[in-house]
């Protein structure tokens, strides 16, 4: 298993950004949106850390800041076929949120395990 990227909710992008750059090192790679959300990628040594702004407070993302507040919003798993990733998961018994998967911002496609099946955490596939 490797991590690919771990998933902030934050509620100021341009904060947060400033904060993981100059407090802890990482390196601003690039910048993404699209209809919900507003994410910033930053370089942390073998991983990346994306930072996730809701365009809206129904987006998926707003509703966790406005349940959770600000702070972890996923764990990114790499795998190499992500159509195998999700048969070999729902064989498993995992239950899938994206039962197909989608184009993600980072232009690979992902799909996301819901997060009662792994321990209260939400967990995106990402093909990489």
């Amino acid at each position: 298993m490797k991590i690919h990227h771990v998933g902030v909710a934050v509620e100021d992008l341009e904060a947060a950004i400033e904060l993981y750059t100059t407090k802890f090192g990482a390196e601003l790679t690039h910048r993404a949106s699209n209809d919900e959300l507003d994410a910033a990628f930053l370089s942390a040594g073998d991983a990346e850390v994306e930072l996730l702004r809701p365009r809206h407070e129904d987006s998926a993302v707003g509703k966790f800041l406005a349940r959770r507040g600000p702070g972890l919003h996923h764990i990114a798993i790499a795998v190499p076929d992500i159509d195998r990733a999700i048969a070999d998961a729902r064989a498993e018994g995992l239950e899938m949120i994206d039962e197909e998967p989608r184009m993600g911002l980072h232009g690979t496609r992902i799909a996301f395990v819901h997060p009662k099946s792994v321990g209260g955490v939400l967990t995106e596939f990402v093909e990489a």
